[in-house]
């Protein structure tokens, strides 16, 4: 396919998407992977400036994630979040590891790899999904993204500690990271709160974000990094320019809109691009055996912790959390470029990642859906939230 063309097809891939997801009412996040599926069968390929715009997508919805995060919440329910998210990354981690080093014949490097690919819950899935459907604003939704945080710190770390070397641009990349924080923390009411910057067209307020995010692409390249996580505690400490409360919730309304109008969705459809059909097929008993094999392994991990603190949305909690996509294909990628796995266990490990991106989240959306906030009971002190 002509590299003239792709912008066309990419701008009707979008539009398609939003179409077909406001007609079956399903996530429009599992449509722009689907179709970015069918487009790389019929030899749709991903350039520089769509890998990068992607990059840059996912870096912004863990931003947005970061800001709905109701930091008084997380504090109050930081065990269950912790149980959960760590549950969540620790039983698809080992048992993907044991059966592929010891059943399936993968190398041991390898093997880890494919636990830290599939030990993954997308954070851009989840909070994807949360804002469509309005549970975002919820206790149980943002007990989930801060759940889901906690699984992706985890995966971050196993990747870190086990296969990255670091060196001193990566120390670099975490002082940057550091100073950039804490900069922003401090010194971004100047812009928020200035009146002369205020509902302006230029959206001056959007491009600062924007150019903070930049800063963590730029250096966590330079690192061999990822600017995932700090882009995700920047939203974090920043949650309170973004409240619900405040004149500025206008500017993440903005930020949305920019957002899901093209930068988040060349983040979808470029995932689905990483699916190889023909060489899944080629080894398709592994393919379902490792994906029923994350699930089953979620599952484990979360549902019963799920159940006891979130009782009234444990399969929705459950389902969202086997979700992977992120982290999962950074983590495949790094495997095949240090020459850990081959092209065809890679092309397994992102159909895995794809699938669990789409399937669990389908049925979420179909048959769980979470029953009204004040429905669901604290467990911790006992009480309904709320009353």
């Amino acid at each position: 396919m002509s590299a003239d063309i792709t912008p066309l097809v990419i701008g009707l891939l979008v539009f398609l998407a939003s179409i077909i997801s406001l007609k079956l009412k399903l996530s429009v996040a599992i449509i722009e992977i689907l179709l970015g599926a069918v487009a790389a069968y019929f030899g749709l390929q991903s350039e520089d400036w769509m890998l990068y715009l992607a990059g840059f997508g996912g870096i912004v919805l863990t931003f947005l994630a970061g800001t709905e995060i109701d930091t008084r919440l997380m504090r109050q329910k930081f065990k269950a979040s912790f149980l959960i998210g760590t549950m969540s990354f620790l039983l698809p981690f080992v048992g993907t590891f044991l059966y592929t080093h010891y059943f399936a014949g993968w190398t041991l490097r390898a093997s880890l790899i494919a636990g830290t690919a599939l030990s993954t819950t997308s954070l851009a899935v989840v909070y994807s999904v949360l804002v469509e459907t309005g549970l975002s604003k919820t206790e149980t939704g943002k007990l989930l993204m801060s759940a889901t945080f906690i699984t992706d710190m985890g995966t971050a770390l196993a990747l870190s500690i086990l296969f990255i070397k670091p060196t001193l641009y990566t120390l670099v990349f975490i002082v940057v990271s550091i100073i950039v924080i804490i900069f922003a923390t401090k010194f971004s009411h100047i812009v928020f709160d200035n009146p002369k910057l205020k509902n302006k067209v230029i959206e001056p307020e959007i491009k600062y974000v924007f150019l903070l995010l930049l800063v963590f692409m730029y250096f966590a390249n330079l690192g061999d990094g990822h600017a995932v996580l700090p882009a995700f505690l920047l939203g974090l400490l920043m949650s309170r320019h973004f409240s619900e409360t405040s004149e500025t919730k206008v500017v993440r309304n903005r930020l949305r809109t920019v957002a899901y109008a093209i930068i988040t969705p060349i983040f979808f459809i470029v995932g689905g691009l990483k699916v190889s059909v023909p060489m899944i097929s080629a080894a398709f008993g592994l393919f379902v055996i490792l994906f029923l094999l994350k699930i089953a392994t979620k599952f484990l991990g979360v549902y019963f912790l799920a159940k006891k603190y979130i009782p009234q949305g444990s399969m929705y909690t459950t389902l969202l959390m086997s979700t992977g996509l992120t982290f999962g294909t950074i983590s495949s990628v790094f495997g095949l470029t240090a020459g850990i796995i081959n092209q065809s266990q890679y092309s397994i490990l992102v159909g895995v990642v794809i699938a669990s991106a789409v399937i669990p989240t389908f049925i979420a959306q179909k048959w769980f859906m979470p029953v009204e906030e004040e429905d669901i009971v604290d467990k911790e002190d006992g009480s309904e939230n709320g009353h």
